[in-house]
């Protein structure tokens, strides 16, 4: 009785297990099996008695193996095999036996459990699927990465590669253009016949204009390098909007409009904004109201909308009754390059540039421009702009400002290695009425700086044992001064503005320089507070009338008022510092010295304004220094060296002709 219970007992134990539990002899028939077993192969336990059990297997000789390793082992573990139902249906299972004796010690056969890892497997299956999906979508979105970058990468040079070629073909253009206008003009004021005075009057109308074209071009090339820029300076607005409609009153009353200034005097009569751009964008839409008005009226208005104890919000419309701007084009008017219509160009002129500038100029301040239009009624263009308020006066001269006997007491230092050079700078700041004390390289400007007490320093950039930037990036870290500095070089196309910031230099200023924006400078940096701010190169730049000869002298006899004893002093100076840089350049070439070479022209550069000789030598040597800075192995280099020394040669022999005859008409 107690053994019957026993053995109910191990049945049922069998019976509970949810796996596959099977016995088999020592021939390798089924002996025993629980219900798991049944299940699993599609079969009743009767089908299964004493049948091979390797035959339920999709490998048998591989389950075979595995049972003679349990007899030879005593016990295998996790050996995975696949069970097949009588339906076909596929299971696979860890297989786990260990043999089973009598009292004896007789091996009478195995006991085999299938763990059923089916579910297990097809999860392990997902995870690796997911894995490989994973790897396989990182290597695509890096491949892709790695395409955007490349892409965005050829997008920025291609712009700035659009960039630099706008900035260097506008200044091309602009340097001869300045000289047609500013000769234009000139001529304008001699006697004429009325056909003379009409045909110049046409050029200086065309120079103008082509003018007012490239640098709308070079205003496009800033905002797409994001090198616009906006000052804050009080100014008076109601004289400011007086001066741009001054402007065309000529043309208005020429073409017979009627011309309505609407302005809110509740504006305060001095703001702070950069009243440069606002000229610009005012001047851009007045001028397209009277290019397309034919009859009818102009409406300039300047509205207060908003005002607190900070700054005041205002409204600027030009309203016009000209042709109109059809519908569909008012969502690209303001694009690049776009006109109303494409017979607009050929009837009106211009390129589209405008209203494309006038927009960048407007919203980067903060504004907002719209327009609304009909065809054959008329435009209204608006804006609104910010400004602060301010208890400070404004500048009344919107130009250059005029030379004040009483302004004596500023001393100046000039950082200068070229005698010639140094020699100019005395004779300018003489006329202003400045005192002056020159070094001739940064090394003694910090020497005098130590020493003595300067209200500005003009630093010329290119320069032996200490240059420009070094010296005032030494005033500024180690000296911990703030004097204003102000840097001069003549290679206006190539300096690192943003260098001449890094190291703290306030603002720049073109070789040859303009007397009027020196004295202007220097006034204004001495008198106002100081910002570090580096400005805009300036581009006047001083043409000279050139003919069959090296040099004219007219630029000189203006720079010295005629003075003999000076102009002697200057064009000795010139011829002799000119040979030894002849053949400190010539030397440099022989010996592929680029960086001697590039010195040597540097400093024969500047002398080329101040003796009058051709803006086009002074390119041809610019280009030689160029290919000398960038160690360029170009085949025009040789030539471009010869023609150079025979070109300072040629002047040098005028010079020495020039220096006699003033002699003789001195004595």
């Amino acid at each position: 009785m107690e053994i019957r219970q026993e053995s109910r007992y191990a049945r049922s134990l069998i019976e509970a297990s949810l796996d596959p539990l099977v016995t088999i002899n020592t021939e390798g028939k089924i002996t025993d099996m629980n219900n798991a077993t049944a299940n699993i192969t599609g079969l009743s336990r009767e089908d299964l008695t004493g049948t091979d059990f390797f035959d339920y297997f999709t490998e048998p000789q591989k389950a075979r193996e595995v049972y003679q390793e349990v007899f030879a082992k005593g016990s295998v573990a996790d050996s995975p095999l696949t069970l097949r139902h009588m339906a076909g249906k596929l299971t696979d299972v860890l297989f786990n036996g260990s043999v089973y004796k009598n009292e004896a010690g007789d091996i009478l056969g195995v006991v085999i459990v299938a763990r059923d890892v089916t579910e297990q497997k097809r999860i392990e299956k997902e995870i690796i699927e997911a894995r490989v999906l994973a790897e396989l979508a990182t290597g695509i979105a890096e491949e892709a990465k790695n395409k955007a970058e490349k892409a965005t990468r050829i997008a920025e040079d291609a712009v700035k590669a659009k960039q630099q070629f706008l900035s260097n073909m506008s200044h091309e253009i602009r340097t001869p253009m300045n000289a047609i206008i500013g000769f234009t003009k000139v001529l304008l004021k001699t006697d004429l016949s009325s056909r003379q005075h009409e045909y110049l009057t046409a050029i200086k109308m065309s120079g103008d204009a082509l003018i007012v074209l490239i640098n709308d071009i070079l205003d496009l090339a800033k905002v797409d390098a994001g090198k616009m820029t906006f000052e804050k300076t009080p100014f008076k607005m109601a004289m400011s909007i007086d001066a741009m409609i001054h402007l065309f009153e000529a043309k208005i009353h020429e073409k017979n409009l009627e011309l309505i200034k609407e302005y809110d005097t509740r504006i305060p009569t001095v703001l702070v904004g950069d009243p440069v751009r606002l000229h610009q964008i005012i001047l851009n839409l007045i001028s397209n109201a009277v290019k397309f008005t034919h009859q009818g009226k102009i409406t300039v208005s300047v509205r207060l909308l908003s005002e607190d104890d900070e700054k005041v919000n205002i409204e600027f419309a030009v309203v016009d009754t000209g042709i109109g701007i059809p519908a569909k084009k008012l969502d690209t008017i303001f694009e690049n390059f776009q006109q109303a219509t494409s017979g607009t160009s050929r009837l009106y002129g211009g390129t589209g540039l405008g209203l494309a500038i006038v927009k960048q100029l407007v919203e980067p301040q903060g504004g907002v421009i719209q327009v609304t239009s009909k065809t054959d009624e008329g435009s209204s263009f608006s804006f609104t702009l910010s400004f602060e308020k301010t208890t400070k006066d404004a500048e009344t001269d919107f130009g250059f400002a005029e030379i004040d006997s009483e302004v004596k007491n500023i001393r100046v230092l000039v950082v200068e290695d070229i005698a010639l050079n140094q020699l100019l700078m005395k004779t300018l700041l003489d006329d202003f009425g400045f005192e002056r004390d020159i070094a001739t390289n940064g090394k003694i400007a910090i020497e005098k700086l130590e020493k003595e007490r300067y209200d500005i320093i003009l630093m010329d950039l290119q320069m032996p044992e200490m240059n420009g930037f070094e010296a005032t990036e030494h005033i500024r870290t180690i000296m911990k001064s703030s004097i204003p500095i102000i840097a001069l070089t003549a290679d206006v196309t190539t300096v690192d503005l943003a260098k001449c910031k890094a190291v703290g230099m306030n603002d720049y200023i073109a070789k040859p320089v303009d007397e009027r924006i020196l004295y202007s400078k220097i006034v204004s940096f001495v008198k106002k507070p100081i910002s570090t701010k580096a400005s805009e190169p300036d581009a006047t730049v001083i043409q000279h009338n050139t003919s069959v000869r090296c040099v004219d002298l007219s630029y000189l006899k203006h720079r010295t008022k005629s003075n003999p004893a000076l102009m002697m002093e200057m064009i000795s100076l010139y011829l002799l510092q000119t040979p030894p840089l002849i053949s400190a350049m010539k030397q440099s070439f022989m010996e592929k010295d680029w960086d001697g070479l590039y010195k040597a022209v540097h400093k024969i550069i500047p002398s080329f304004s101040i003796m009058g000789m051709s803006v086009d030598f002074e390119n041809m040597a610019k280009k030689l220094q160029d290919y000398a800075g960038s160690q360029q192995k170009s085949a025009d280099v040789p030539e471009l060296v010869k023609e150079l020394e025979h070109i300072c040669l040629q002047a040098c022999s005028e010079l020495e002709e020039e220096y006699n005859k003033i002699k003789q008409m001195s004595v």
